[in-house]
């Protein structure tokens, strides 16, 4: 054989190699090559070793994986017009590869974008307090507008969270004040409920003893049982109860017969 022959043969293989590996595509498990022929959409194809026909096919990869974006700090002013700092992530990833790179140039930059203007626009239409307290609800319908919006796209938004939420310094202290007198009057309300209680069962306890007199006198004894345990130099001078009364009786008697003495010496004169 010539060499001519030998060099036609040589450039013959390396132009079939050049077109093998132009033609040659291998696609990973969690990606999607989406074929263009001349320019229209054939079909997203993968995972997987699949060939195309070079300079007339051209392919587009796609990943399937979840995309985890990080909304930067936004400030939000909200129903109530307090102004917040509020971030949040994001989490979405590709259903339709077709879709996902003929609907829209670049559909990661635009759910990104997506994603900020709503947050912006569900907290503006929010108060303070849901926002602090009703996370979860936020949260839910976030994820269901920017879903929405995103599924022209093949793009599902899977979740979305609000990571934090910064108050201004001034906002801090009124609401550590707030939470202060909020503590401070359930602890009157607690001390209330008890003096009330206490008064109830006093009460109680007085009916008892006016009852059965023989009680009081077995209390007195206790209480003078208890002081005199303790080593301190406390006088106690029990006075029988009987002998209140007495007096109680006497004092009672000599007023009226008092009233009836100067009644008698008035209709005389």
């Amino acid at each position: 054989m010539s060499e001519a022959v030998l060099g036609g043969i040589g450039f013959a293989v390396v132009v079939l190699v050049v077109i093998l590996a132009a033609a040659v595509r291998i696609v990973n498990e969690y990606e999607r090559g989406v074929i263009f022929r001349l320019g229209r959409v054939m079909a997203a194809k993968g995972p997987g070793l699949f060939f195309i026909v070079p300079i007339i096919d051209r392919m587009v990869k796609v990943t399937l994986q979840t995309v985890t974006f990080d909304i930067p700090p936004q400030d939000v002013i909200t129903k109530d017009n307090v102004t917040v700092r509020v971030n949040a992530v994001t989490y979405f990833q590709v259903i339709d590869p077709v879709r996902s790179v003929v609907a829209i140039q670049n559909y990661m930059y635009a759910t990104s974008q997506v994603a900020q203007t709503t947050l912006r626009s569900v907290l503006g239409q929010v108060d303070l307090d849901d926002l602090l307290i009703n996370r979860e609800d936020i949260n839910t319908q976030l994820q269901r507008i920017i879903d929405g919006l995103t599924d022209p796209w093949g793009v599902k938004v899977t979740l979305v969270e609000l990571k934090d939420v910064e108050l201004p310094e001034v906002m801090r202290r009124a609401m550590a004040r707030q939470a202060e007198a909020e503590r401070e009057r359930r602890a009157k309300v607690i001390h209330a409920m008890g003096e009330s209680e206490a008064a109830a069962a006093l009460a109680e306890a007085a009916r008892v003893l006016e009852a059965h007199p023989a009680a009081m006198q077995l209390r007195t004894l206790s209480t003078m049982a208890e002081v005199a345990s303790e080593k301190n130099s406390t006088l106690i001078f029990p006075i029988p109860i009987e002998l209140l009364r007495l007096m109680d009786t006497a004092r009672g008697a000599l007023e009226r017969s008092g009233h009836g003495d100067l009644g008698g010496g008035e209709t005389a004169s």
